[in-house]
Formats: structure tokens, C-alpha cells, sequence
């Protein structure tokens, strides 16, 4: 517990800025913990290979059954192929698709600005400390310097605060934006898969 207070307090001592700051770590905490629990829902567990395999083998209606049973994005799109096999499977895939990428993609341009923005914040920090101990030193020399070094350490917590946010953020946007990319390359493939094993077997 006196570990956690001397961290507060030295927070603390960084300023106002520390409060946008705080804000940015918490919203960027919020949509890695809602990301996770999004991607640990999307396994699939090879469901949508499964139903592609045998809508290839032309036992189309329990490839669809095992399709809507899985909770992955892939699933889904060979789903919604196999459910509209009589009409337009490439465009019932590819309407399906441009849903499930924005899915994928939910709240990484959050995590994106956070990124931009907390060094910023914490150069917004530096500056206004800095201000602070050069007008104190303005206007009364040497005779305060705790409070000249004080404006300083102000200025040095808010941008190595600002640094902090943006390097632990940065790691699982990037880690996001991957697994976003390759499950629509997934995506993408099987799609196209199914939309030619329902061709070849020409379905009136």
C-alpha cells in the first residue's frame, strides 16, 4: 500500500495534464479487455474448415448447420454463402464480410489516437511545467529553488506518463490490427472456396 501512495503522489506532481493522462489509460484498459474477450469468442475451433469440406463435398445443408453453430466471424460468412446457395452466394458472402470487418476492427482507431495523443499530453506537460519554473525564476531568481525543480519534475512525469500510455498501448493495437488482418485473409479465402465448390456443383 505505500508503494501504491508513492505512486499516486508522484503522479500526483505531474500536474493537470495528468488528468487527461489518466483518462487515456483507462479508455485504452477498456478496449484492450473488450478486444480480448472479443477475440477469445471468435474461436472457432476449425468449424468453418468444416463446413467448407463438406459443402465441398456437396452435403450442403449440414455444412450450413455446423456454419451457424460456430461463433466465428469465418463461420458466419460461409453461413450466410450456404444460405443464400439458390440466389447470390458471392454477394450474401461479401455483405456478410464487409460486417465482419468492422467488427474486427471495432475500437482500434480508439487505441490508435491514444497512442498519438498521450505523448502529446505529456509534451503539453512538459512545456507547462517548464513555464512554471522559469516564471518562478523569473520573478524570484534562486531564492525558491525547490520550487523551480519542483516546475521541472512536473514537466519530466507527464511525458515520461505520456511515453508510458502510448508504448503499453502500442503493443496490443498492434497485436489487434494483426489478428484483424489475418482473419480477413482467412476470410477471404474461404470465401472464395465456397463460392466455387457451389459453382462446380451448380446449384439451380
Amino acid at each position: 500500500m505505500a508503494q501504491i501512495a508513492s505512486l499516486v503522489q508522484t503522479l500526483a506532481k505531474g500536474g493537470p495534464v495528468m488528468i487527461p493522462l489518466l483518462g487515456c489509460s483507462i479508455v485504452a484498459l477498456a478496449v484492450v479487455v473488450e478486444r480480448l474477450a472479443f477475440w477469445w469468442r471468435q474461436r472457432d475451433r476449425g468449424a468453418a474448415a468444416r463446413a467448407l469440406e463438406l459443402a465441398e463435398r456437396g452435403k450442403l445443408d449440414e455444412a450450413l448447420e455446423i456454419a451457424r453453430g460456430a461463433s466465428g466471424a469465418t463461420a458466419r460468412i460461409v453461413a450466410a454463402g450456404l444460405a443464400e446457395r439458390h440466389a447470390a452466394p458471392g454477394a450474401a458472402m461479401e455483405a456478410a464480410a464487409q460486417s465482419e470487418m468492422n467488427r474486427l476492427r471495432s475500437y482500434l482507431p480508439v487505441l490508435d489516437t491514444i497512442i498519438t495523443l498521450s505523448p502529446l499530453l505529456g509534451l503539453l506537460g512538459t512545456v507547462t511545467g517548464m513555464i512554471a519554473a522559469f516564471g518562478i525564476l523569473s520573478t524570484s531568481g534562486m531564492n525558491q529553488p525547490i520550487a523551480i525543480t519542483g516546475g521541472v519534475a512536473e514537466a519530466l512525469i507527464a511525458t515520461a506518463a505520456g511515453l508510458a500510455i502510448a508504448i503499453a498501448t502500442l503493443v496490443p493495437y498492434n497485436y489487434f490490427t494483426a489478428r484483424a488482418e489475418q482473419a480477413i485473409d482467412g476470410m477471404e479465402r474461404l470465401a472464395s472456396r465456397l463460392d466455387l465448390a457451389l459453382k462446380e456443383q451448380q446449384i439451380p
